[in-house]
C-alpha cells in the first residue's frame, strides 16, 4: 500500500478510485466471512441431535454476506463525493435492501421455530392448525418493525404517525370489541381444545351435533336435523359445553332406570336385561353391561340398566331399540311393569 502512495499518489486521492477500492474490500471481506461461517460454523452445528440450528445457519448464509457488502457500498458511496441528495438516496437505499432482507431472515426463522416446537412440546396452544394463525402474527410483527426501521434509514420522523395509529387502533377497538373478544376467545379454544372438529356435542342450549368448523371468529355444528349452528367463539367459551366424545376413546355410557313389580325374580330380570344390551350391535362387550338395583319404589323395584355404546351419535336410535326389545321380552317372559295406582277403600255405611 505504500508503494502505491508512493508512486500513484493522485491515483489513490482519487475519490472514486477510493470508492473502487473499498468495494473490492468489502467483496473479499464478505467472501471470506461466509467461507468462515460456511465451514467453522456448519461444523459445530453438525454435532448438535437437532437439525433446527443447521436450517438456521443455512439462513443465514446470504444475509450475512449481502450485509457486509452493501455496508461496503455504502462507505464507498460517502466516499466518492457525490451529491449529496445522490449520496442520501444510494445510502437509504442499501439500509432498505439491508433491512429487508433480514426481515425475510427473521420471517423464515419464526417459522422454522414455531414449526419445531409444535412438535417438541405438548402445549395445546402449538398445533398444526394454530400454526398459520402464530406465523402470520410473527410476520406482522416482523413487518410492523421494519416499516419502522426503514422510516428511520430515511430519516423519517415517523411519531406523529405512531401518535395517529395509536388513536386510531383505540377506535377500532372500540368499533369491533366484539370481534376482538371473539378473536381471543377463539385463540383460547384452540389453546384449551375442549373439543375438536368432528366432535359429537351437546350445547348448553340442548341441541346436539357435530363441530363442523372451528374458526377464529365462530364455531359451527351441524346437528342431527342437517342444520348448521354458527356460534361466536365469545359465547362458546362462557357457555357450558358437553363433549360427548371425549375421553380416550369414542364411546358412551348410557343409563337406562325402569321397574319391575315386586315378586318378579330379580335375578332372571338383571339377565335379561344384560342379554338385551349385548345383542344390540351398537353396545361394547367390554365392559359388559351392568344392572344395578337402586331403590323399593312405591309402586315396584327400581332398576338401572348400565352399558356403553360405541358412538355417542347413536345414542337415541339404540336407546330406542333397547327399550322396545325390553318391552317385549318383558311381555313375553310375564314380567310385569308396575305403573302407580291408587286403592281406595270405602266404608261399609
Amino acid at each position: 500500500m505504500d508503494w502505491i502512495k508512493d508512486n500513484y499518489p493522485d491515483l489513490i486521492a482519487n475519490p472514486l478510485v477510493r470508492s473502487l477500492i473499498i468495494i473490492l474490500g468489502s467483496i473479499i471481506i464478505a467472501k471470506i466471512t461466509d467461507l468462515v461461517f460456511t465451514v467453522i460454523i456448519k461444523r459445530l452445528t453438525a454435532k448438535t441431535r437437532t437439525e433446527l440450528d443447521d436450517k438456521i445457519v443455512v439462513l443465514f448464509h446470504k444475509p450475512i454476506f449481502y450485509s457486509i457488502l452493501f455496508i461496503g457500498f455504502s462507505m464507498a458511496v460517502k466516499t466518492a463525493n457525490i451529491p449529496e441528495y445522490l449520496d442520501f438516496a444510494l445510502v437509504g437505499l442499501f439500509k432498505t435492501i439491508t433491512i429487508i432482507i433480514w426481515l425475510f431472515l427473521i420471517s423464515r426463522i419464526l417459522i422454522l421455530a414455531i414449526d419445531w416446537t409444535s412438535k417438541q412440546t405438548d402445549n395445546k396452544l402449538l398445533q398444526q392448525k394454530t400454526l398459520p394463525l402464530f406465523n402470520n402474527l410473527g410476520k406482522i410483527a416482523i413487518g410492523l418493525f421494519g416499516t419502522y426501521f426503514i422510516f428511520l434509514s430515511w430519516d423519517i420522523n415517523i411519531n406523529g404517525i405512531l401518535a395517529s395509529a395509536g388513536v386510531l387502533g383505540v377506535v377500532l377497538g372500540l368499533a369491533a370489541k366484539d370481534t376482538v373478544a371473539n378473536f381471543f376467545a377463539g385463540i383460547f379454544l384452540m389453546a384449551d381444545s375442549p373439543f375438536k372438529e368432528g366432535d359429537y356435542i351437546l350445547l348448553e342450549t340442548g341441541e346436539r351435533g357435530y363441530v363442523k368448523s372451528m374458526g377464529l371468529r365462530s364455531t359451527r355444528f351441524l346437528t342431527r336435523d342437517d342444520i348448521e349452528i354458527t356460534i361466536p367463539n365469545s359465547v362458546i367459551a362462557s357457555s357450558k359445553i358437553v363433549n360427548e366424545s371425549g375421553g380416550p376413546e369414542d364411546i358412551e355410557r348410557i343409563r337406562i332406570t325402569l321397574m319391575v313389580a315386586y315378586g318378579s325374580d330379580i335375578d332372571e330380570v338383571k339377565n335379561l336385561l344384560k342379554s338385551i344390551a349385548l345383542n344390540n350391535d351398537n353396545v361394547q362387550n367390554e365392559p359388559e353391561p351392568r344392572v344395578r338395583f337402586r331403590e323399593f319404589a312405591e309402586s315396584g323395584i327400581k332398576l338401572q340398566l348400565l352399558f356403553w355404546i360405541y358412538k355417542p351419535e347413536k345414542r337415541g336410535r339404540t336407546v330406542d331399540a333397547i327399550n322396545t326389545e325390553i318391552y317385549k321380552q318383558f311381555k313375553e317372559n310375564q314380567i310385569t311393569i308396575p305403573y302407580p295406582t291408587m286403592r281406595v277403600l270405602m266404608p261399609d255405611k
